[in-house]
């Protein structure tokens, strides 16, 4: 995913917005959003190495976009990113990736 930023900053290749297959883009900064044709939404960005990395907003906005929306705290959030570790791992603080 993170070669779509190089494609995108080359100006050449893709606009910062447009589809791929059922989904729609949106580059933005660091990273990109993603949003299939019922509406869920995948936003991540990227870190200096190409790994995707996420927050805990992120999981929130993909968990209130589901066809039954799970609106859940902060700490039940935190909670569940912590028991994920791994494969999670903490990036940066409030920052996590999918261990390789």
């Amino acid at each position: 995913m993170a070669d779509v930023l190089g494609l995108v900053r080359s100006r050449w290749i893709i606009s910062r917005s447009g589809h791929v297959g059922t989904y729609s883009y949106t580059v933005h900064g660091a990273g990109c959003r993603f949003v299939s044709d019922n509406g869920i939404e995948v936003d991540v960005d990227f870190a200096a190495d190409g790994r995707e990395v996420f927050d805990l907003w992120r999981l929130l906005c993909y968990g209130l976009s589901l066809p039954e929306p799970l609106d859940v705290t902060d700490e039940d959030l935190r909670s569940a990113v912590r028991s994920l570790q791994p494969p999670l791992t903490e990036v940066q603080p409030g920052w996590f990736s999918v261990a390789s």
